[in-house]
């Protein structure tokens, strides 16, 4: 039986096993999920005679909003009491496991793990177990050494650990997939750190001065009391802040702002900025409607916008919004990038990002 693990956040197991599940179908791998409620772990079983590395080679993880990782699923393994580092070597040679394929290896927590114990036992697990595996040779000798995949130890107790393998080059490159970031104590909310981690997961690093420098002009609709403003202002933007509520004064003292009150969903600016961004709670539809009308009429090259999703059908909504988004870009003759993701710092929402390319 050949399975892959999913991890995202907990209550949303639901919508990243059906949407890993519509995907796989597209490449003619067919299957069927086993969602563990507020787990943040969903198992996707195969029917067929594919594996679970082959889906995982024919889909881009990037390509999934609600999978913040995953892991093909070796088996399960029970750890005694002593000697679970043994237990662990019994059981990949069992498994007939290829050494060579794997340089190192990662231990994993449920995100919702609220064991102290079991925290600490997994941080300080990792040397005697990388150790164990090198000398029965279930792991390449130098973890430096260039490697296929990566070994993956799932604890959900200290009785059981799942163990798989992500395949290099298709994993986050985020502990579990979660990018945690510090909150600034001169951030006027905590949404400012939303924007900074849909940046840090959006734009390609050596990129990021072409995106962000070059004192780019930006909107930010939604925008009080100025959280992504602010994250805006770091940039050196120049700011137009468009809502009816008040701002930040320090932030407005910067010199970088203009406040303009008005509705978000209405005001336009006379002229093009570089950026749009737009965190309004608001519906959804309309949303994905207010990004595309901003990038068909280049009134913006770069947005990031949030989708506000209900509590039922949250899936079968972004279905419907990413068909609105692409259909009405497709419509306008443009060429763009459209990425979107349920990031760490996302709620009941997904952060969208779209770029129109020249």
């Amino acid at each position: 039986m050949q399975q892959v693990m999913l991890i995202c956040r907990p209550g949303f197991e639901t919508e990243a096993g059906q949407e890993l599940m519509d995907q796989a179908a597209e490449k003619g791998i067919f299957g069927y999920f086993q969602p563990e409620r507020n787990s943040g772990q969903v198992r996707l079983t195969i029917a067929g005679i594919e594996t679970a590395e082959e889906l995982m080679t024919r889909l881009v993880l990037h390509s999934l909003v609600f999978t913040r990782d995953w892991f093909a699923v070796v088996g399960e393994c029970e750890l005694p009491v002593k000697d679970r580092v043994g237990a662990i070597v019994s059981f990949l040679r069992d498994q007939n496991w290829q050494g060579d394929r794997c340089a190192r290896l990662e231990v994993r927590l449920p995100e919702n793990n609220d064991d102290r114990d079991l925290g600490n036992f997994a941080r300080k697990w990792v040397a005697p177990l990388s150790k164990g595996l090198r000398a029965a040779g279930l792991l390449k000798a130098d973890a430096k050494a260039p490697a296929k995949a990566r070994l993956e130890l799932l604890l959900g107790d200290f009785g059981t650990a799942v163990v798989g393998f992500s395949l290099e080059g298709n994993r986050s490159p985020f502990p579990d997939g979660i990018l945690r970031l510090r909150l600034p104590a001169s951030a006027p909310s905590r949404s400012a750190l939303k924007l900074e981690e849909a940046w840090k997961v959006f734009l390609p690093k050596e990129r990021w001065l072409e995106y962000l420098g070059g004192g780019k002009k930006a909107v930010d609709l939604g925008a009080a009391p100025g959280g992504w403003t602010w994250q805006l202002v770091q940039q050196g933007m120049l700011v137009s802040a468009v809502d009816n509520g008040p701002m930040n004064p320090d932030l407005m003292a910067t010199g970088h702002v203009e406040h303009v009150v008005a509705d978000g969903y209405s005001w336009q600016p006379r002229r093009a900025v570089d950026w749009m961004v737009c965190d309004i709670i608001d519906k959804p539809q309309r949303t994905a409607k207010l990004a595309v009308e901003w990038v068909a009429s280049r009134l913006c090259r770069y947005t990031v916008f949030n989708l506000k999703l209900p509590m039922k059908k949250r899936y079968e909504e972004w279905l419907v919004c990413r068909d609105i988004i692409v259909r009405g870009l497709d419509e306008a003759g443009l060429n763009y990038t459209l990425k979107a993701r349920h990031l760490y710092h996302d709620r009941e929402e997904i952060t969208c990002f779209i770029e129109r390319l020249e």
